[in-house]
C-alpha cells in the first residue's frame, strides 16, 4: 500500500483512506471484496504506534480465509456445497457421498463411491480400550462431554496423526473420523441411559448403523423404518458444513497450529457445545413448551413485540430471508411424523410460522426460521432426549470441519491464529510486598 498524495495511484480496486491525523491519503488495494487488515498498519499517526488496526469482535465483518467449501448468499436464502445446491443434495444424494464431496472437492463416480463407503465403514469400530474409557465416565455425563473427550483421545490411540503433510496419513485419520463419530455418539447416548454398548452393523448404511447402535436391544437385527432412515440422512446432510461459523473457526484456529485432526475436531465440538451455537433447537422446544396451546400463540407473539419473550429458531446472523435448510427439515419432518405420529408441538410450531411469516413486525426484521426451528421436533419424535441434540449436529458437521481444516492446511495465507488485543488495564503498577499491603 502506498498514500496515494505521494504517488498519486488511484484505481477502480482500491479504497482512498484519509486519516485525518496526519492529513494524508492511502490506496487500500480491494481483493474480492476485502481489503487486508494488515495494509492498515501503514497508517500511522507517530512512530511507534503500531499503525492502525481493525476491532470486531465476534468478527461480524472480517474474512479470516479464503475458501471453496461452502457458498451462501444470505439474502437470497442460497446454501451450496461445492457449488452444488443444497436442494439437490438433500434430495437426490445421500451423507457419505456429500461427505466425499467436501473432503475432496468433487462428487464421486460409482467406482470411487464404493472405495469411499466401504473404508469408512472399514473404520466405525473402536478400540476397545476407547469403549473403556467411556465407561469410566459417571452415569449422568453430558454425551456432548464424552463425545468431546473421547474424541480427543482418539488421538493418543493414532499418534502417527501428527503427521498432518503426508497425505496418505491425512486421508486415512479423516476416513477414521468420519466412520467413529457415530459410534461414539452411539456409545454416548447408550451409557446415559445404562444400556450396553452396541457394535457397529457393516451391513447397514451409515444412517441405518447410527440407528442401529442407539436403539437396537435383543432382536438379531435392528432394521429402522427406511423413512427415518431418509428423515436422518437428509439432517445430516443439511448439517454437514455451514461456511465459517463458531465451531468451523475453532477447528480452523486450532488447526493453525498444526495439531492433529483429532484435537482440531475436539475443538470443534467444544465450540458447538455451546448453547449460542448447537443448542438452540433445544431452546425452541422450550419455548414450544411454555407457549403450551395454539390459543396462547397470538400473547407470545405480543410478548415477543413488547420484549418480554424471545422469539427461538427465527433469523440467523447470515441468512436475511428464509433459510434454506428450514424449507428441506419441514418436509422431512411430515415423513418422520408419519412414522412416528404427530408431535403436539407440531401444532404449535406451524401456527407460530404462519403468524410470524405475515405480522410486519417480523418480516421487516427479516425473521425467518432456521434450521433448528423444526429440528428439534424431528429428533424429539425420533426419541432422542434434548442432550443429544448437538452431539447429532456434530456427527455430520465432522466432514465439513475435515474439510475446512483441509482447505487451510493447503492455504498459504494461512499463518497460527494470534488476533491483536486492545489494552484496557493498567500499566506500570509497582510491586508492592505482601506484609505492606
Amino acid at each position: 500500500m502506498t498514500p496515494a498524495s505521494e504517488e498519486g495511484i488511484v484505481t477502480e480496486q482500491s479504497l482512498t483512506v484519509r486519516d485525518n491525523r496526519t492529513g494524508k491519503d492511502f490506496d487500500l488495494a480491494i481483493t474480492d471484496g476485502t481489503i487486508r487488515a494488515a495494509d492498515l498498519k501503514q497508517i500511522s499517526a507517530s512512530d511507534g504506534d503500531g499503525g492502525l488496526a481493525t476491532y470486531d469482535p465476534g468478527f461480524v465483518n472480517t474474512a479470516s480465509c479464503r475458501s471453496s467449501v461452502t457458498f451462501i448468499d444470505g439474502d437470497k436464502g442460497i446454501l451450496e456445497y461445492r457449488g452444488y445446491p443444497i436442494e439437490q443434495l438433500a434430495e437426490q444424494s445421500n451423507y457419505l457421498e456429500v461427505a466425499y464431496l467436501l473432503v475432496n472437492g468433487k462428487l464421486p463416480n460409482k467406482a470411487e463411491y464404493e472405495a469411499w463407503a466401504h473404508d469408512v465403514t472399514y473404520h466405525t469400530f473402536v478400540h476397545e480400550n476407547l469403549k473403556t474409557f467411556m465407561q469410566g465416565f459417571r452415569y449422568d455425563a453430558h454425551p456432548m462431554g464424552m463425545l468431546l473427550a473421547s474424541v480427543g483421545a482418539l488421538s493418543t490411540f493414532y499418534p502417527e496423526s501428527r503427521n498432518i503433510f503426508d497425505e496418505e496419513s491425512r486421508a486415512l485419520q479423516i476416513r477414521r473420523l468420519i466412520a467413529k463419530m457415530p459410534t461414539l455418539g452411539a456409545f454416548a447416548f447408550r451409557h446415559a441411559q445404562g444400556k450396553p454398548y452396541v457394535y457397529p452393523d457393516n451391513e447397514l448404511s451409515y444412517t441405518a448403523n447410527f440407528l442401529s447402535m442407539l436403539f437396537k436391544m435383543s432382536e438379531p437385527k435392528y432394521a429402522a423404518d427406511d423413512r427415518l432412515v431418509r428423515a436422518l440422512e437428509i439432517l445430516f446432510i443439511l448439517h454437514a458444513d455451514h461456511e465459517q461459523n463458531a465451531s468451523t473457526n475453532a477447528v480452523r484456529a486450532i488447526g493453525s497450529t498444526q495439531v492433529d485432526p483429532y484435537t482440531a475436531v475436539a475443538g470443534g465440538i467444544g465450540a458447538l457445545y455451546g448453547p449460542l451455537h448447537g443448542g438452540a433447537n433445544e431452546a425452541v422446544l422450550k419455548m414450544l413448551r411454555r407457549i403450551g396451546s395454539i390459543d396462547n400463540v397470538p400473547s407470545f407473539i405480543e410478548g415477543v413485540k413488547n420484549g418480554e419473550e424471545r422469539l427461538m429458531g427465527f433469523g440467523h446472523r447470515v441468512y436475511k430471508n428464509y433459510d434454506p435448510r428450514a424449507k428441506i427439515i419441514k418436509k422431512a419432518a411430515d415423513d418422520v411424523f408419519e412414522v412416528t405420529g404427530i408431535n403436539p408441538l407440531l401444532k404449535i410450531a406451524v401456527e407460530l410460522e404462519k403468524i410470524a411469516l405475515e405480522d410486519e413486525y417480523f418480516v421487516s426484521r427479516k425473521l425467518y426460521p432456521n434450521v433448528d426451528f423444526y429440528s428439534g421436533l424431528i429428533y424429539e419424535a425420533l426419541q432422542f432426549p434434548p442432550d443429544m441434540f448437538t452431539v447429532l449436529f456434530a456427527i455430520p458437521r465432522t466432514s465439513g470441519w475435515l474439510a475446512q481444516w483441509l482447505e487451510m492446511l493447503g492455504d498459504g495465507d494461512q499463518k497460527i491464529a494470534r488476533p491483536k488485543q486492545i489494552y484496557t488495564g493498567a500499566r506500570g503498577v509497582q510491586y508492592v510486598p505482601m506484609g505492606d499491603r
